[in-house]
C-alpha cells in the first residue's frame, strides 16, 4: 500500500475511530488497519487518535538577530577561534573584537560595532 492510499485510508478510519460509541469498537478500528497496513499498532492509535492533521506543520525559522554588517565579522572571529560554540564564543567576543579590529583580522567599521 503505497502512502497516498495509506493517508486516505487513515483519514477514513480516523471518522469511524472518532464516531465509535464502546471502547470494543474503539480497539477493534487499530486492529483493522494494522492488519490492512502492517503498522504498529502503538503508532496507529496515536495517529487515530489526533483529531488534527498527522502531518506535522512546517517549522518556523528563527528571526536574524544580527544585521548584514555583522554578519561577516561575527563569522570571522568564529574561524578565528576555531569555531567555539556559543557559551565560549560569547566572551570572545567582548574581549578580543578591539584586539582583532587593532590588527587589521576583523573587517568592521566603528558603525558597525555599537
Amino acid at each position: 500500500m503505497d502512502i497516498g492510499a495509506r493517508k486516505e485510508y487513515a483519514a477514513v478510519v480516523r471518522d469511524r475511530y472518532w464516531k465509535a460509541h464502546s471502547k470494543k469498537e474503539k480497539s477493534l478500528i487499530p486492529d483493522e488497519y494494522c492488519a490492512n497496513t502492517d503498522q504498529a499498532r502503538k503508532y496507529v492509535i496515536r495517529k487515530l487518535g489526533s483529531r488534527d492533521n498527522p502531518d506535522p506543520k512546517p517549522r518556523r525559522k528563527r528571526q536574524a538577530v544580527y544585521n548584514g554588517q555583522v554578519t561577516p565579522a561575527l563569522a570571522k572571529i568564529w574561524e578565528v577561534f576555531d569555531y567555539p560554540c556559543g557559551q565560549h564564543l560569547k566572551p570572545l567576543i567582548g574581549s578580543q573584537t578591539d584586539r582583532l579590529r587593532q590588527f587589521g583580522g576583523l573587517p568592521i567599521s566603528d558603525e558597525g560595532s555599537q
